[in-house]
Parts: C-alpha cells; sequence; structure tokens
C-alpha cells in the first residue's frame, strides 16, 4: 500500500501578545487543490502537532476567502500574502507560517491591524455627506479619472504592503502605502475633494510622506496591483502645491 502524502507545516505559535513565541510543526494528509486557509482548518478540526501531542488550535483570522476581504494575511514562506490564495501545490514545503511582524500578535497567526485603521482616520479616508436628507444624484467623474480611481478602489486593507514597507515598524510613525494611496483615491472624488486640503496636510505631518524611503517593496508585495508609488508620486507634488496654499494663505486649486 503506497503510503499517504503529508503535508509538513511550520507555525510560528504565541499565547497571548506578552508570551514568547515559538514554533510548532504540524503533518496533515494531502488533498488537491487545498490552500493554507484549508489546512489550518484541517489542523484545527484535529488539533495534534507532528509528534502526536494534543495542542490547541491554531488562531488566525479569515472572512471571505475570496481575497476581498484582506482579513487573512499572514507571512507565508517568508513572504506577507492572503492564504485564502496561497495553494499549497505551489508551495515549498515544509510550509512556514508567521503572523505579521508590522503589527502586535494578538495569538499565533492574528495580529491587531488597528495601526493601519488609525492611520486611515488620520488621512479622513472617507467621504463626509450628510445623510439626513436627499441630495439627489451624485457629480459625475470624468472617466479617464473614474477608470485608475476604481484601481485604487481595490484596497483591501489586508496590511500586505505595510509589512512589506522597511518603513514601517515599532520605531517609526509612518502611517504606510496604503493609507497614502486612499488619500489620492477620495481627494480625486468630486465629493471627497472638498477635504483634499486637510487630508494633504495630515500627510505633511509627522508619519506623513517625508517618512517614505522609497523601497517600492509595497507595489511588487500588493495582492491587487494598487500603483502605490505612482500614488505616493502624486501626492508629492499634490502637498507641495498645499505647502505653497498654505503659505501663501489661498485655497486656489
Amino acid at each position: 500500500m503506497a503510503e499517504e502524502k503529508k503535508i509538513q507545516f511550520i507555525i510560528k505559535r504565541q499565547d497571548n501578545p506578552d508570551s514568547a513565541a515559538y514554533d510548532e510543526q504540524f503533518e496533515i494528509p494531502y488533498r488537491p487543490n487545498m490552500n493554507v486557509i484549508s489546512a489550518l482548518m484541517e489542523i484545527r478540526r484535529n488539533p495534534v502537532n507532528s509528534k502526536g501531542e494534543n495542542t490547541t488550535p491554531i488562531t488566525w483570522e479569515m472572512g471571505c476567502l475570496e481575497e476581498v476581504c484582506g482579513a487573512c494575511s499572514m507571512v507565508i514562506n517568508g513572504k506577507p500574502r492572503q492564504s485564502c490564495t496561497a495553494l499549497v501545490d505551489k508551495l515549498e514545503q515544509p510550509i512556514r507560517l508567521e503572523p505579521m511582524s508590522t503589527f502586535p500578535v494578538v495569538r499565533d497567526l492574528q495580529v491587531d491591524r488597528s495601526r493601519m485603521f488609525d492611520a486611515l482616520k488620520k488621512v479622513k479616508a472617507w467621504i463626509p455627506i450628510d445623510g439626513t436628507y436627499d441630495l439627489g444624484p451624485g457629480p459625475r467623474m470624468p472617466e479617464t479619472k473614474r477608470q485608475w480611481a476604481y484601481e485604487l478602489s481595490k484596497c483591501m486593507t489586508c496590511g500586505v504592503c505595510l509589512e512589506a514597507c522597511p518603513n514601517v515598524n515599532d520605531k517609526s510613525d509612518f502611517i504606510g502605502p496604503a493609507p497614502l494611496s486612499q488619500v489620492r483615491l477620495f481627494n480625486a472624488h468630486p465629493t471627497g475633494e472638498m477635504n483634499k486640503a486637510e487630508r494633504l496636510e495630515a500627510l505633511m505631518g509627522d508619519g506623513g510622506l517625508a517618512s517614505c524611503g522609497n523601497s517600492q517593496n509595497c507595489v511588487q508585495s500588493c495582492p491587487k496591483g494598487i500603483p502605490l508609488t505612482t500614488s505616493i508620486a502624486a501626492l508629492n507634488r499634490d502637498t507641495t502645491l498645499q505647502s505653497f496654499r498654505s503659505f501663501f494663505g489661498s485655497d486656489a486649486q
């Protein structure tokens, strides 16, 4: 009888935010077309490590399983990516899973991405409207602007670009590539443009554009192929113009 094919995992675990991290190895039966999420589910159903010892189920985050929500980000074989689209057949074994190091660990592979969401609040990454009455049809965007704005809107706040960026770490307050690109997106919107100056002023402060080292790791790692470095370049121009407007006290565009 042929020996059953196994998949080997080395998972970096941490019981709570203050405890020390440790590695634990697992082996599960191979099935065709498995992704990392389905492998983690298999381990959760039968939490026994490769030594045959009972252990606690692995903790991680997931949502849509279609590379839309961004919740299942982790470092897989040294590369930050989405675990729902990481196919086991295309990964070198043993497959090493680690939490993203840019964010504080909650437990095992689950991290607290508050840093990124706080940065989005800082740059006011939304369209402020008063929903108490019907505003009627919204303003139309030129098709050329709509096309590139749509590419920026694909951001799923997965945090992969922040993990890949060497300037985002616990010694820096850099807000990171994703929030920067969202500033460009909302400033391009006909209604969002009303808060353009406020967003640009936020980027000119601590942790803003000046903290970007232009490593371009972000655009290479983005699972949605968002032109992050193009946005950063455009924002450099916009903030320069905004600094002149602020200096001369003019709101002229």
